[in-house]
């Protein structure tokens, strides 16, 4: 695999150095493993109970029609924090020193309607590496055409309408996962810079484990409950609308707010700063006093401690982001975070209504 993209001075960043020096000091001091504690296993514990606890019970035929909708929109808010939580550090080998925890924690993502393989290679890869940089982070990607939030993206009449209108598209994100993208993004030729080869099973896993996952989410439902074929899809509908939405909202608000910078490659296609810098001016954290927001998004608030340390368990985040946060105002880097959920989301709002304007002013 062939990068085409370069940073100035990657290894000379003696922020990241540092930064690494103290990190590593804090668990060797504290006589604390990188991986998972009984804190991290007891979370995710309850996580994969509520998730298997709210599909036997829908699949249980035990409640009315209506119940189950209720436990289906709810099950699809779980099926995002079970992603957050568990298979997002599985993926990255965070989880545990095991590469079997992490391999089994990781084939959960197949059960959510992703595939694991893919998603290894365009977030592990694409993301960590070319993060926000426009033709390679196909992250920020989010609906061409409809939805801009770079200056390098195509201006279109629509988009002006795009505040109004992005929310709704955020609730997609899991049906285009589980339709579209993961099927796009195997097939093209490349992921961001990377060229695409792919092992021959992977090609039998993107498809089996797609036909079950269907399976047990329209076919085994229309085959035991009773319900209305079209009620079960109406379930299944909502499921993955409070799936997406649940995933869109917190996804945008890691990389896509006022401070983050989108930049692009000079001539000789180099980043101007090392990646580190990169990330810090790149990234962003949200509600980081918050033990809820901790607690439901798996570390995913705070975007700054994972991208310079994804192979640390998140749970450690909180204690490595005080560490992190001195060493980038000792070095003069911007450390970019908003302080609640909202203030993230209002920010994410009015970066859409600055484009949207733009697309007004030029109609």
């Amino acid at each position: 695999m062939l990068s085409t993209v370069k940073f100035q001075g990657a290894s000379k960043s003696r922020f990241l150095s540092v930064a690494n020096s103290r990190v590593n000091s804090y668990f060797r001091e504290a006589n604390l493993s990188k991986k998972a504690n009984g804190a991290m296993w007891f979370k995710t514990s309850l996580y994969l109970f509520a998730f298997f606890g709210l599909y036997a019970a829908i699949i249980s035929n035990s409640f009315t029609i209506w119940t189950m909708l209720g436990l289906s929109a709810l099950l699809g808010m779980v099926s995002a924090f079970v992603g957050f939580n568990v298979c997002h550090d599985a993926i990255h080998g965070s989880f545990s020193e095991s590469k079997t925890v992490n391999k089994i924690l990781s084939w959960l993502f197949n059960l959510l309607g992703a595939n694991p393989y893919v998603w290894s290679i365009s977030h592990n890869l694409v993301h960590h590496n070319y993060t926000n940089i426009p033709g390679h982070d196909e992250d920020i990607d989010i609906a061409p055409g409809l939805i801009r939030i770079t200056s390098c993206e195509p201006i279109r009449h629509i988009q002006k309408y795009q505040h109004l209108y992005a929310f709704q598209l955020y609730s997609l994100a899991s049906l285009s996962w589980l339709f579209r993208k993961d099927f796009k993004k195997f097939f093209q030729p490349t992921m961001g810079p990377f060229e695409a080869k792919h092992p021959k099973i992977e090609y039998f896993n993107l498809f089996f484990y797609k036909a079950v996952y269907l399976s047990l989410f329209v076919l085994l439902p229309l085959l035991v409950l009773d319900a209305a074929w079209y009620q079960i899809l109406v379930g299944f509908l909502v499921m993955h609308l409070a799936q997406g939405l649940t995933m869109g909202l917190v996804f945008q608000l890691a990389h896509v707010v006022e401070g983050t910078g989108f930049p692009t490659p000079n001539d000789s296609g180099s980043i101007e700063e090392n990646w580190a810098e990169h990330q810090m001016h790149t990234t962003a954290n949200f509600s980081t006093q918050s033990r809820t927001a901790a607690f439901l998004l798996g570390g995913l608030n705070r975007q700054i401690e994972h991208h310079l340390f994804p192979t640390i368990c998140h749970i450690h985040y909180p204690a490595i982001g005080k560490i992190l946060k001195e060493t980038a105002i000792e070095f003069n880097i911007p450390y970019i975070e908003n302080r609640t959920f909202l203030t993230a989301l209002r920010s994410h709002y009015r970066i859409l209504k600055k484009f949207g304007n733009e697309a007004r002013a030029t109609a």
